[in-house]
């Protein structure tokens, strides 16, 4: 029997890394199935996901804590290093936040049910109540915090309770349209993601497709990143473009941008799954 892990390695840059890792994965009995590497010459920082099968019961046993605090060991050994080593057959909880547009939201369950996204989706949070039949519908849970600017410190109070208290690992703003505090921010960084309908950094804030139609742009696009305390400013993890001309209005600007939002906003969580993504500063390096 085997189970399968992904391994990650975030380091300052420094030879004998990859050799190191492979040697590791060899003394436990793994089998590689991909092994992707990048090194920031830049940044000076190495970076490194390994897809492997080890020879470890599905039951009973130590299972992957010997492999685990090896691993760890290793990081410390390298100083300035970061990693971990994941189990494929723990899914990680996803909370879904929405407001009152729910196309985001529609794709992203759907994926789910097909089984192109491996999580397990927690509850879906919103501050209104408009979404809650479409959620009860697929026999979710629905939380509904409203948000004013008085009651913000305790909506935020309620949302971090229900991380806690259902285990998320990962938070999704498909369309949640408020913005998080700064302390929340801090607190979950490089667990939260949202998507912009706009393609980074132009457009940033309210009606971005108003601005790009003001501007006569020929491209429209979406842009799924880091939530951060600065608005729109987090380090983007995927985007995506659509070539359009003089004759869209905003409304078809706006319903030709709903598609590529849930476009990108999937592809950006499944790469978050997949632990293919590694923050670096202002940027992001997203492995194959």
């Amino acid at each position: 029997m085997s189970r399968r892990a992904i391994l990650t390695l975030d380091a300052p840059s420094a030879r004998g890394q990859v050799a190191a890792v492979a040697t590791l994965l060899e003394r436990h009995g793994a089998y590689i199935e991909a092994f992707n590497v990048f090194d920031d010459t830049l940044s000076q920082r190495f970076y490194l996901r390994a897809v492997c099968r080890l020879p470890v019961p599905a039951v009973d046993g130590p299972g992957l804590a010997p492999l685990r605090e090896e691993h760890a060991r290793l990081c410390a050994d390298m100083r300035g290093a970061a990693g971990a080593l994941h189990d494929m057959a723990q899914r990680p909880r996803v909370l879904l936040m929405v407001s009152r547009t729910d196309h985001c939201l529609r794709e992203l369950i759907a994926q789910w049910r097909h089984g192109d996204l491996a999580m397990d989706i927690a509850g879906v949070v919103s501050n209104h109540a408009d979404l809650a039949p479409l959620v009860a519908a697929e026999g979710l849970p629905y939380h509904h915090i409203p948000v004013t600017v008085d009651t913000k410190p305790q909506a935020e109070a309620a949302l971090e309770r229900l991380i806690a208290d259902e285990q998320v690992e990962f938070v999704v703003l498909a369309r949640y349209m408020q913005v998080l505090s700064e302390d929340f921010c801090t607190r979950h960084a490089g667990r939260v993601i949202n998507i912009h309908h706009s393609f980074l950094p132009g457009f940033k804030g309210a009606r971005p497709y108003a601005q790009a139609h003001a501007r006569g742009v020929k491209l429209i696009g979406a842009t799924a990143h880091f939530a951060t305390a600065d608005l729109d400013e987090g380090p983007i993890i995927e985007q995506e473009l659509e070539r359009v001309d003089h004759g869209h209005s905003p409304e078809a600007l706006q319903s030709t941008g709903r598609h590529i939002e849930s476009l990108v906003l999937c592809r950006a969580l499944r790469a978050l799954i997949e632990r293919r993504v590694f923050v670096n500063g202002l940027r992001t390096v997203v492995l194959a």
